[in-house]
């Protein structure tokens, strides 16, 4: 069986373990490579966050002009925003906001869900934006590192969830590398981590913090649900 075939073979069974199995053995930049050579139709999703700019660059040293969307939930800190314009223009990106309905972004603000039902307000704001247009793409990129978090950790290179294939290029990618490629590289750093976020999101559920702990402190939730 030809290597066409034995992937048209594998995504009919939605056999991730075929998938999974081969991509192991590559670098990441092997895989950002090899996943452009196996699928046509990707999104790939940005947050902008400390350590987002890993896998922004990565994507470039591989020729990769890939549009990146950013989920514009109205709660960014100024510095992310600050922070996606630089690298915007430093690795001239085209950067797609999705911003969630304006109706039900107002109505998150004035009942302060982030507050109050944090859950809500991801979906509101997060979770159903990037579902209003995440079914026209097959293969879903994002930059999730298998350290910052428990769910993270068990997390392969490829999932699935509602009908999407997620691809983690950098999920095994320890802490300590992924540092050393930003300082190598001489990348921009996020405004927030010298300060002590090691980990941004929106302003109101963010403090500072190692990894994650900074995330919905003082709450169960560690996820805002786009890969839960």
């Amino acid at each position: 069986m030809n290597r066409e075939s034995e992937l048209t073979v594998s995504l009919n069974k939605k056999n991730l373990d075929w998938l999974n199995e081969k991509y192991k053995v590559l670098s990441p930049a092997e895989r950002i490579a090899e996943i452009y050579q196996d699928f046509d139709n990707i999104l790939f999703t940005s947050s902008f966050g400390t350590t987002a700019v890993y896998l922004i660059h990565l994507m470039k040293s591989q020729g990769i002009q890939q549009p990146v969307h950013f989920i514009d939930t109205s709660f960014h800190f100024d510095e992310t925003i600050l922070y996606k314009n630089k690298l915007k223009g430093q690795f001239d990106l085209d950067v797609i906001d999705v911003a969630p309905e304006a109706k039900e972004n107002e109505f998150s603000k004035m009942a302060e869900l982030f507050r109050y039902d944090p859950d809500r307000c991801c979906l509101i704001n997060k979770v159903n934006p990037l579902n209003s247009i995440k079914g026209n793409f097959e293969i879903w990129i994002s930059g999730l590192m298998g350290w910052q978090n428990q769910f993270r950790r068990h997390l392969n290179i490829f999932e699935e969830k509602d009908g999407i294939i997620k691809f983690y290029p950098i999920i095994d990618v320890q802490e300590e590398e992924a540092l050393a490629y930003i300082r190598n590289h001489n990348l921009p750093e996020h405004p927030l981590k010298p300060l002590g976020y090691e980990s941004v999101g929106c302003k109101h559920c963010t403090i500072k913090g190692e990894k994650r702990n900074g995330r919905w402190a003082q709450q169960v939730k560690t996820e805002c649900g786009l890969h839960q």
